[in-house]
Parts: C-alpha cells; sequence; structure tokens
C-alpha cells in the first residue's frame, strides 16, 4: 500500500509541476518577468472565480481574506446576519465581534445546512442588515450550503453576501456574477493544489459601493491598496513568491482540464466515497453533503482520536477527526484537487483496517470497488 497518503480537507497533496517551479531559483518581484506572472495568474482566477471583477491576491492564510472582507466593506455597528453552523461559521461570528459588528447569529444544528427562507425572513424583518456571513462548504461537518438561492434574497437587499469558499473554489461549483455573490474568498491550500500561504477576494460593485462607507482602520489588509497596484499588474507588498509561481502552475493544469470537467471529477469522487464507507456500514453525517469533503460517522466503540493517530502514524494515510462536538465521532476524508481514486482506494484500505484494529469488521471488496 502507498504511504504517506493526505486526505485532509486541508492542506491537501501539492501538484507534481507546482512542487517543481517552487524549487527554481527565486527572483525579484519588482519586475516585468513577475508582473507577466501576476497578469496570467489574475486571469486564470477569474476563471475559477467565474468572474469578470478583479481577483486580489494576499500572502496570508484564508482567515487573512475573511478579515480583509469585514474590514474593507463593513464598519462598526453595522447589523451582520452569521450562518453558524460549524466551526468556520462559528470563526465569522468571532470575527463579527472582534470588529464590534452587530451579528445576528443564525444557528444551524451541525450536519445540517441553512435554510435559505430563514435568510429570507430575517432580511425581510431588517432591512438594516448590512451582510450575510456564510460557507459554502462548512469544513468541519462536510455541509454544503445553497449559496445560489440565498443570493437571490441578498440582490433584493441592501446586505452583502460574503462567502467562505475556502474549501470549496475549485471543487464545488461556484459561479460568482451568474449567481450574484458580492464577496468570495478562498485559500490556496485546498482544492486550489499548493501549500497554505496564498488567499484571494474578488467583490463585486454592490460590495465596492459599500467600501466606500468602511470605518475600520486597515494597512495591510486595505483592498484599495491592492487595487491600485492590480492596474500595473503588481501587488503592494511582498508577495510570496515561490507560491505565487506554484499556483500559476496549478490553475495553468485547471483550466486545461476545464471548470466543467474538474468540478465533475470532484463530484465523482464524492460519490464513490460516499458509496464506499455506506458498503462498510458507515453512515455520512452531513445531511446536505459536499463535494469536496466526506464527513464518515464512526460506529459505536471507535475511538476516533485513536484511529486517525494509528492512520496516521502506523499506516502513512492522514485523515481529519472530528472538531468539538464530533472530536472521536467522525473522521473527514477529502477529495478535491490533486487527491485522485487510487489515493482514495488506498486510503479506504488502511481504513478499514484500522477499524478493524478496534473490533469493527467489515467486507471491504465492494468499498474498494467503488474506486475504479
Amino acid at each position: 500500500m502507498k504511504t504517506n497518503i493526505l486526505l485532509t480537507p486541508g492542506p491537501t497533496p501539492v501538484l507534481p509541476e507546482a512542487l517543481r517551479v517552487m524549487a527554481e531559483p527565486i527572483f525579484h518581484h519588482r519586475t516585468p518577468q513577475f508582473r507577466a506572472v501576476l497578469k496570467e495568474l489574475f486571469e486564470l482566477l477569474k476563471y475559477i472565480f467565474r468572474t469578470h471583477e478583479s481577483v486580489y491576491l494576499l500572502s496570508a492564510s484564508g482567515t487573512g481574506a475573511m478579515e480583509a472582507a469585514v474590514v474593507n466593506f463593513f464598519s462598526p455597528g453595522d447589523k451582520v446576519l452569521v450562518v453558524n453552523g460549524g466551526k468556520f461559521g462559528e470563526r465569522w461570528g468571532k470575527m463579527a465581534q472582534a470588529f464590534a459588528l452587530e451579528p445576528e447569529i443564525i444557528h444551524v444544528p451541525w450536519g445540517h445546512a441553512v435554510d435559505p427562507a430563514e435568510i429570507k425572513k430575517r432580511l425581510e424583518a431588517n432591512r438594516a442588515i448590512k451582510g450575510v456571513f456564510t460557507t459554502l462548504c462548512e469544513t468541519s461537518t462536510a455541509v454544503l450550503t445553497d449559496i445560489k438561492t440565498i443570493a437571490q434574497y441578498t440582490q433584493n437587499h441592501q446586505a452583502l453576501l460574503v462567502v467562505d469558499a475556502i474549501s470549496a473554489i475549485g471543487g464545488e461549483d461556484c459561479r460568482m456574477d451568474e449567481w450574484g455573490l458580492d464577496v468570495v474568498i478562498t485559500g490556496s491550500q485546498k482544492a486550489l493544489m499548493i501549500p497554505p500561504g496564498l488567499a484571494y477576494l474578488a467583490a463585486g460593485k454592490k460590495a465596492w459601493n459599500q467600501a466606500q462607507e468602511s470605518k475600520f482602520p486597515k494597512f495591510y489588509l486595505d483592498l484599495k491598496k491592492y487595487q491600485k497596484s492590480l492596474l500595473e499588474e503588481d501587488v503592494p507588498f511582498t508577495p510570496a513568491i515561490s507560491l505565487v509561481l506554484a499556483q500559476l502552475e496549478a490553475l495553468r493544469v485547471f483550466k486545461k482540464e476545464g471548470y466543467e470537467q474538474v468540478i465533475a471529477r470532484t463530484r465523482q469522487l464524492a460519490g464513490s466515497v460516499r458509496a464506499a464507507a455506506q458498503a462498510m456500514g458507515l453512515a455520512i453525517y452531513a445531511k446536505a453533503p459536499s463535494n469536496v469533503v466526506t464527513a464518515i460517522e464512526l460506529p459505536e466503540g471507535v475511538d476516533g482520536s485513536k484511529l486517525v493517530k494509528t492512520l496516521r502514524d502506523e499506516m502513512g494515510v492522514t485523515l481529519a477527526g472530528g472538531q468539538d462536538q464530533l472530536k472521536g465521532r467522525i473522521v473527514r476524508i477529502a477529495h478535491m484537487g490533486y487527491i485522485r481514486s487510487e489515493d482514495l482506494r488506498a486510503g479506504f484500505q488502511a481504513f478499514a483496517e484500522a477499524l478493524a484494529l478496534q473490533g469493527y469488521k467489515c467486507e471491504t471488496a465492494k468499498a474498494l470497488e467503488q474506486f475504479k
């Protein structure tokens, strides 16, 4: 069995072409050579965001882009809706509180997706709401949110729809312009196939209009600086040069395969993972499952923390465990980016063996048949 298999929902395996370019000698970023790199990268980012709007590059984790969304488009005291159905919806709420927004939290049971009608109801009840913060894929629960329907309601309200698509862009269908999404963010270490360290943010005209009223102080995350630099195919601060080069290579590969084809392949892998888990007698945790990561409920009597440790340290397969109330109760298996069917097959073989060590026996042949 292949060892050192990474099946976590971030970081994910790095594309070989990206690994190679990161090993090349570095060069200075204030040069025509690097501006040409950025020019091509910015166009490819528009392609994966499905937008004609500019996409801004930040040398930060995805959380840096989340913070940029708050400080550039809102002001202290603004009323916002926050969808909290997991750890990353919870992060939106904590961030709103940290910046003295007035968040109204929609608490969603873990494993379930927010009902868009609930957002519609709250927007209609309060015309003063300035923003709706949600996730496309809530990575902690593997739940997919119906962002497209939610956008139909925010388009008829002043509120900006701000979407954490950090684990979703490049794996889930997300069409910024067509669906009318106001602010969309993502990160480099998920479906975009390179290491952590870059974050991306795109904003539409409605968001930029609201940005003119923003009262938050900002410097490094001031998107107006990035907007100005973009006119010269540049960035305002020293970028993570090697990561930028790697991202360019990864997005070239992405576009060569094609947006629709990548989304379809990811969807097919998601179906295979769910079918394999069910063939082993295991239940899928999410009631609205995503296509980039699957949460699998563990049988009674299985210690999930011990299982993850055994897989990682003794079998060379890294899965993600559960967080908070799900700690020890689920495992999360990613199937996005550079993760391939053969990786998942080997991962499930090890998964079955690790379960057997804790007394859970299952027939694995049918499960492994899902990965052809």
